[in-house]
């Protein structure tokens, strides 16, 4: 049987669940943080549900609605195909797994900052949170330019409270630049799409191919494009993402890791599958820029001691490494760019919270000061190394499938010249950057002699642990059969 409005439920039943977590949560305090839980999880079953129909070789599921006034009437709608299904899944997963560790993480950081307990504080929280399951799933399933815009501002809406709310150094100060860069980067990208409305008449993302060839193709294109590459955090443009990423609480850096990586879903869904034209025409200075925030991000994360900011700043090389295959402009490229954003995020995930886990336990940040502590927390040492072995690429797990995918793209795009080629084998190179700057950290923290400080630390709560274990697991379950995402990615990507 159908379910009704299947798709339309996952993005709006979250915040409609916003005044009910508010008012509960001013009773309840940090327990209503598993009601937020059970709710993703429903909504993540009706995207499960969505992708065993298309699995099955079920058409993709569109759904369309309106808004109608005396003046004008708004449509809208949502599309669930191969590229933006398993891209909501994925996310709406973490979501699930990040509000349950925020359960402990959060009430602990209420008690650091405010130096008591506060039921309506983390009411204000989980209801704030919600706000993410439908900023980054309306991103994913939205079908026209206007809601892509709007779902991205959403965003800001809750990055911007939690932060000043729950975050750590210079947090009012640090919310506000995170307000505003993402505040130009919509901006820019609602130029692009008012641009493109004037040439093709229509904000429809599946109209795009009618802009290629029109007068203002190219100024639409590169104002969408600068948008994207400012929330994407590329070289000259990351900035704000070291103290936005690392003054976060660690339970919603997971979830910024995947706001920054969305953009490259972006611009799969625009420029690969719609514009391919206006891509190729900027492939090379596209792969160079990549190439470039690859290696500056690494060099910036092996100058931290910071295990936040440290965490934080690989951010920046890990997820240009999906713009560097993307912008190949092959179908390898493609598929194994937006599967390493999910694999990326799933990492991520995994290693900010066990940075969170680190603080909660231990109230230090500066790797200096750590030491030996894999005696004392070894599942929180273990979902450490399996969080480095996700991003460095390692098999079994899903960063392996994704790397290589990407790859076979990046070095199709090689053959054209020697230019190409340079700059392919110049990007495999500085994927070794990153199986230092991963596994450095797991060394300094987990192992060697246990500071005398540290010798009364206990490992972290099954409720911190348990989300985690299950983001590595499906990290697994990728890497040994990528099948499960390639058999969807393929079809739409390849036929661009």
């Amino acid at each position: 049987m159908a379910v009704p409005y299947l798709l339309l439920q996952t993005v709006v039943l979250p915040v409609l669940s916003v005044p009910v977590l508010a008012l509960l949560g001013r009773r309840v305090g940090k327990r209503i943080g598993w009601l937020a839980g059970g709710i993703l999880a429903y909504t993540t079953i009706l995207l499960a549900t969505a992708g065993h129909s298309l699995w099955g070789g079920g058409a993709p599921i569109a759904e369309e609605y309106s808004w109608s006034t005396a003046l004008f009437v708004l449509k809208f709608g949502f599309l669930a195909d191969g590229l933006s299904l398993p891209v909501a899944l994925i996310m709406n997963v973490i979501c699930c797994a990040l509000v349950v560790f925020s359960i402990e993480y959060l009430d602990h950081r209420i008690h650091v900052i405010y130096k008591r307990e506060s039921k309506p504080l983390n009411a204000y929280y989980y209801s704030q949170f919600m706000l993410f399951a439908t900023g980054l799933t309306g991103i994913s399933l939205a079908t026209n330019l206007i809601e892509v815009y709007v779902f991205l501002d959403f965003l800001l809406v809750p990055l911007y409270f939690i932060m000043d709310y729950f975050g750590y150094t210079s947090r009012h100060r640090v919310a506000t630049m995170c307000f505003l860069w993402g505040f130009v980067a919509g901006a820019l990208f609602l130029v692009g799409s008012v641009v493109t409305y004037s040439q093709t008449g229509s904000f429809m993302i599946s109209d795009l191919p009618l802009l290629a060839g029109t007068p203002l193709a190219l100024t639409a294109s590169l104002f969408m494009l600068a948008g994207i590459l400012i929330k994407l955090a590329v070289f000259g443009f990351h900035v704000w993402l070291p103290w936005v990423h690392a003054e976060h609480p660690s339970c919603i850096a997971g979830v910024l890791s995947i706001i920054v990586g969305v953009e490259n879903y972006l611009l799969a869904r625009i420029f690969v599958q719609h514009l391919p034209g206006i891509l190729e025409s900027i492939s090379l200075p596209l792969m160079v820029w990549a190439l470039v925030t690859m290696v500056y991000g690494a060099m910036l994360t092996m100058a931290q001691d910071d295990v936040k900011r440290l965490y934080a700043c690989s951010t920046i090389g890990q997820t240009a490494y999906s713009l560097f295959a993307l912008a190949s402009c092959t179908a390898f490229g493609a598929v194994g760019g937006i599967f390493y954003f999910l694999s990326h995020s799933l990492g991520k995930a995994i290693l900010f919270s066990v940075a969170g886990i680190i603080v909660y336990k231990t109230g230090v940040r500066d790797m200096r000061q750590m030491g030996g502590l894999a005696r004392k927390m070894p599942v929180t040492a273990m979902l450490c190394v399996i969080g480095s072995i996700i991003l460095s690429a390692i098999p079994p797990l899903s960063g392996f499938s994704a790397e290589w995918i990407m790859f076979v793209g990046i070095f199709q795009r090689g053959t054209l010249d020697t230019v190409n080629m340079a700059v392919a084998v110049a990007g495999i190179f500085a994927t070794f950057l990153t199986m230092v700057y991963t596994f450095w950290p797991v060394m300094r923290i987990f192992f060697g002699p246990l500071p005398q400080s540290m010798e009364g630390v206990k490992e972290a709560p099954m409720s911190m642990l348990v989300p985690l274990l299950i983001l590595a697991a499906i990290s697994f379950i990728l890497g040994v059969y990528p099948e499960i995402v390639t058999r969807f990615l393929v079809p739409v990507l390849a036929a661009a």
